[in-house]
């Protein structure tokens, strides 16, 4: 097993008040690298993009065990296979998906690996799927001694990662690494809601409430889907004007008179058929529900703070037919999923691209959480090799 040196960026501390480029909770350091084990792979991290659930983590609303390398959507080139690793080779391309998958669960056989406990197990606990960390402890300055845990399998802020098999998708060459990195998280999430969670039809009214880069791959895959009209909802006016351009008929900002649901009820007479919370707050998810019609099905695609809960009407539920999904991982297969992604956006039906604010050093990465936190950007990406 091959050991090498890695620039990564670290969080050493989950409970720094912002601006974070002040407080820096997250550390620029290098790590010692163990290579791949059996079943796993070695990836030059080419690009990640810096998303919402990496910020959760650094504002404590997603406590994960720290020290950590972050990092969770990305593209790379593999460089090293472990033993036992034979449908993948070096020089391939490769997406990484945040949710490994163990293959042989019920929920991976059943065709819903996001939902994988043995993922979810590592994915806690800060580990690999096959157990343990290849990040070696820090043998002088900070964080002397302390085990370096990983970010959902694969913690891409840096400029190397080992995974597992099944954190990776091949992907064709001909796919820019900025544009691949978001397919990992932000299309599958956003785009798979719509796709497979919701099963859109053509025709179908959708609402997509909160226009990061999950909410825009969402309301990609609405225009995808032939769903009208579509509604897209944020406070921030370049990101309705984002989506209008990526194909949504109607913007709301839901801090106007009439608020998310008078805006929406009022373009579209009852409700939409479906509405997509892509923010992670609970009073948003409850606004959702509001602007559903009868018969319609909200779904939630933002993680909020453990802590918050979301009251409905239970006869609300019942007597009107009403469907609440959570949807994880856009409820993707992603071997299946992403080769269909791909040809649509080489049709050029899925302008993934659009969704890329800027590219940053890895040094950046503490400004890339303030402006993620400010709420202006849709995708930063990362380039760790600059």
């Amino acid at each position: 097993m091959s050991t090498l040196r890695t620039r990564a960026a670290v969080l050493i501390a989950d409970d720094r008040a912002r601006p974070y480029a002040e407080s820096r909770p997250i550390e620029v350091m290098e790590l010692e690298l163990h290579g791949p084990g059996p079943g796993e792979l070695l990836v030059r991290v080419d690009a990640a993009g810096v998303c919402h659930s990496d910020l959760s983590v650094v504002d404590g609303n997603r406590p994960r065990p720290t020290p950590m390398v972050l990092g969770h959507e990305a593209a790379g080139e593999v460089l090293e296979l472990g033993t036992g690793v034979t449908d993948v080779a070096t020089g391939d391309r490769v997406v990484l998906v945040f949710v490994p998958r163990c293959g042989s669960c019920a929920a991976c056989a059943g065709g819903t690996p996001a939902l994988c406990p043995r993922a979810a197990a590592a994915n806690t606990a800060g580990e690999l799927l096959r157990g343990g960390r290849r990040f070696g402890q820090r043998t002088e300055g900070g964080l002397r001694g302390q085990p370096i845990h990983h970010h959902l399998g694969v913690s891409a802020f840096a400029e190397y990662a080992v995974v597992d098999r099944g954190s990776v998708v091949v992907v064709p060459d001909d796919l820019p690494p900025t544009t691949a990195a978001l397919f990992g998280c932000a299309l599958l999430t956003g785009a798979g809601a719509v796709l497979n969670t919701a099963a859109v039809r053509p025709g179908e009214s959708v609402a997509v409430l909160g226009l990061g880069g999950v909410g825009l791959a969402a309301v990609l895959g609405a225009v995808v889907a032939g769903a009208h009209p579509i509604v897209a909802v944020d406070p921030v006016a370049h990101k309705r004007e984002l989506a209008l351009d990526l194909g949504a008929t109607h913007a709301v900002d839901p801090t106007t008179e009439g608020g998310t649901v008078g805006q929406v009820r009022e373009l579209v007479s009852g409700g939409v058929h479906y509405a997509f919370e892509a923010v992670g707050s609970a009073a948003v998810l409850g606004d959702a529900w509001s602007a559903t019609a009868r018969g319609g099905t909200t779904v939630a695609i933002g993680l909020p703070h453990p802590s918050q809960e979301l009251h409905i009407s239970a006869a609300q539920l019942v007597a009107e037919a009403r469907t609440l999904v959570g949807s994880y991982l856009g409820g993707a297969v992603p071997e299946r999923d992403l080769p269909r992604l791909v040809e649509l956006w080489r049709a050029g039906r899925l302008p993934v691209e659009r969704l890329h604010s800027s590219s940053l050093p890895l040094d950046d990465v503490n400004a890339a959480m303030d402006a993620l936190a400010d709420g202006g950007a849709v995708r930063q990406v990362l380039l760790p090799h600059g």
